[in-house]
């Protein structure tokens, strides 16, 4: 059945949520929307920069405190341990969609309203129908210059974890993983599609992020079912890998086909951004995963999962081109980027906007990159995300 037919309607209240992604759950739906402007000067023109997805573009940032203590209150509290919270669900303020804003903003020499439609734990499918679809005015606005979405990330936690969870007495049941690759590769097309029939004529790119690989360490351990072929039990990093690579390499050709430029996070935040010599190719580590236009599926599963497997790292241990070790992951649930900056509150404030300055000034940016680039992960999505966009509006 066509999808939008099933297109549900959006709530005017936003979802008030205590955890996201982070928990692998699938019980809780925070909307986590906000707008911040990038303003260089109230006299330039200003664009809008439209992002849509889950938590990782919201900027979800994990608690390690029990948010049922604090679960009425907003603004800035301590908690018992004298650490400093916002609020119910805070977001970073920088996240990947807000670092690419400020990146064209110097690069467009305007000012750029940075427009987050998000949603923590959203499937692919709540994104393409309650975000996407439903909140499809602000890619028609005039004034809308970038349209980028994510998604995915909760399908596949929740097949990863079903896997996980299934006992020494069963036989392994892979179809929640084959589900999650099937739906995921058809709501990224329909998302492309959608996008393209919708977006206002003055768009000048549209973007899709892939997936990078969280606890990707802590997946070398093996499942507790058994193979149903071998009877053996499985190793969730050998089986769980050559599925975020077939999907990864979806969402970049799917790009090529409809129009979209593919920011590869995977190859941004998986290897270190210097060749360490694993695999002997005299290329940086972080280079070598890209995606290849022409490549075929199965090469790429092949390079990513065969060829390139012993360079890929955990993102919680990446190695800058300086050789040193940047946490792109917060320790308290390894699967969200960490930021630079402060956190903002849409729980408390609804619909949270305002207005800076941009952090680094045009004299800050080394090789069009911020000192911040490499050192946190929604810096280093961000960049990925820059580097893909047009030189003037």
């Amino acid at each position: 059945m066509n999808p939008f037919r099933r297109i549900r309607l959006l709530s005017s209240l936003v979802m008030i949520a205590a955890v996201g992604l982070g928990c692998e759950r699938e019980d809780v739906r925070s909307g986590q929307n906000s707008t911040w402007t990038v303003e260089r000067d109230p006299a330039l023109p200003t664009y809008k920069v439209v992002a849509y997805g889950d938590s990782i573009f919201s900027g979800y940032v994990p608690q390690q405190f029990d948010l049922g203590d604090v679960f009425e209150l907003c603004g800035e509290h301590e908690t018992a341990a004298g650490k400093k919270i916002f609020g119910k669900t805070p977001i970073a303020r920088r996240a990947a969609p807000y670092v690419a804003g400020e990146y064209l903003s110097q690069k467009w020499n305007a000012n750029i309203k940075v427009v987050r439609r998000t949603r923590a734990n959203a499937t692919a499918l709540e994104i393409l129908e309650d975000k996407i679809v439903a909140e499809r005015e602000f890619m028609q606005s005039p004034d809308t210059r970038v349209v980028m979405f994510e998604m995915c990330g909760s399908n596949y936690l929740t097949a990863r974890r079903h896997l996980r969870e299934q006992d020494s007495s069963t036989a392994c049941n892979y179809d929640e993983l084959d589900r999650a690759l099937a739906w995921c590769s058809t709501r990224m097309e329909q998302a492309m599609q959608y996008i393209n029939a919708n977006a206002h004529p003055n768009v000048k790119a549209k973007v899709i992020m892939n997936l990078y690989y969280p606890n990707y360490n802590a997946n070398n351990s093996l499942t507790s079912c058994t193979d149903p072929q071998t009877g053996m039990r499985v190793n969730m990093q050998d089986k769980f890998l050559p599925y975020l690579a077939r999907s990864n390499w979806r969402a970049c050709h799917l790009a090529e086909q409809y129009g979209f430029e593919c920011a590869d996070a995977f190859a941004g935040m998986m290897a270190a951004d210097q060749d360490q010599g694993q695999d002997n190719d005299s290329v940086v580590d972080s280079e070598a995963l890209r995606y290849i236009s022409g490549e075929s599926e199965e090469d790429y599963v092949h390079r990513i999962t065969v060829t390139l497997r012993a360079t890929l790292r955990d993102a919680s241990d990446h190695v800058d081109d300086q050789g040193i070790s940047r946490d792109y992951m917060h320790d308290n649930d390894n699967i969200h980027p960490t930021f630079y900056g402060n956190t903002v509150n849409p729980d408390c404030d609804n619909f949270f906007s305002g207005t800076r300055m941009p952090e680094f000034g045009d004299l800050e940016l080394e090789d069009g990159k911020n000192p911040e680039w490499n050192k946190k992960g929604h810096e280093r999505l961000g960049w990925e995300i820059s580097k893909l966009l047009p030189a003037s509006p």
